[in-house]
């Protein structure tokens, strides 16, 4: 048992904190933990915390959630709940607006992609959203190793940089409702790739920042790991476009 609570430093002398109410006892994820006790609870029980974790993603992102891993757990809203409401937020939003992907595109000469894309993360937009999710980890997890973190703990950290991008595009997307079919829809999605950028490169960064690494350093692999990403993503999202028209088209 350790002899502080993770969560508030306040000294333990039994099961729970007897300040804040943490278990005593927290621990490091690890994969069995993390299919089987989160899933389970986040599934089951919807813990208290939105509001807060929300607040905290667009405060302090990177360091919150770095406390959250490692194990101050009591007020944050668990990593995979908060996901799965973010995305069917976005997803009722985007049904009663009747916002669609091609109706702000029309500047993309790739229409059929874009179509195929659209239908995609409409019939499976949970399952869309969840599969980024290890393409994040693994980029963060090589190139962050000094911060020996455990690829199950780059899922979780990713998870709540992925909520709160998704968070962005939300609201950013819905200006596209006022928008539609004019020049302006173009500069606000440029405007959109360069305020998810600079979010994810400020939440590695920050996540990242007391392990050893010099700023510039730090900076620019935070940087690189954003567009890393994002560039792959893309890459494989298309080649799955691809392979989806190969197999419709038999």
């Amino acid at each position: 048992m350790s002899k502080n609570c993770l969560n508030c430093q306040q000294p333990l002398e039994q099961n729970f904190c007897p300040h804040c109410g943490q278990k005593a006892t927290t621990h490091r994820y690890s994969l069995k933990q993390f299919f089987v006790q989160d899933f389970t609870r986040a599934v089951l029980n919807l813990e208290k915390g939105f509001f807060y974790t929300m607040k905290e993603l667009f405060t302090r992102p990177g360091h919150s959630i770095r406390e959250y891993v490692m194990g101050k757990r009591a007020k944050h809203f668990n990593f995979f709940t908060f996901i799965i409401l973010i995305i069917t937020i976005g997803h009722l939003i985007a049904e009663y607006f009747n916002f669609s992907m091609i109706d702000v595109a029309y500047y993309s000469d790739d229409k059929e992609s874009l179509t195929v894309l659209e239908k995609v993360s409409k019939e499976s937009p949970k399952l869309f959203k969840l599969a980024q999710i290890p393409f994040f980890a693994i980029f963060s997890f090589l190139i962050f190793k000094k911060g020996k973190q455990n690829f199950t703990e780059h899922l979780v950290l990713n998870s709540y940089k992925i909520s709160a991008e998704l968070v962005i595009l939300i609201i950013c997307s819905m200006l596209t409702i006022f928008y539609k079919n004019t020049p302006e829809i173009d500069y606000i999605f440029r405007a959109i790739s360069l305020i998810l950028l600079i979010y994810s490169t400020c939440f590695y960064y920050q996540y990242f920042s007391p392990f050893g690494y010099s700023k510039v350093g730090l900076f620019f692999r935070s940087l690189v790991t954003s567009l890393i990403i994002n560039v792959i993503i893309a890459a494989v999202t298309m080649f799955a476009i691809g392979m989806k028209q190969g197999f419709e088209g038999r």
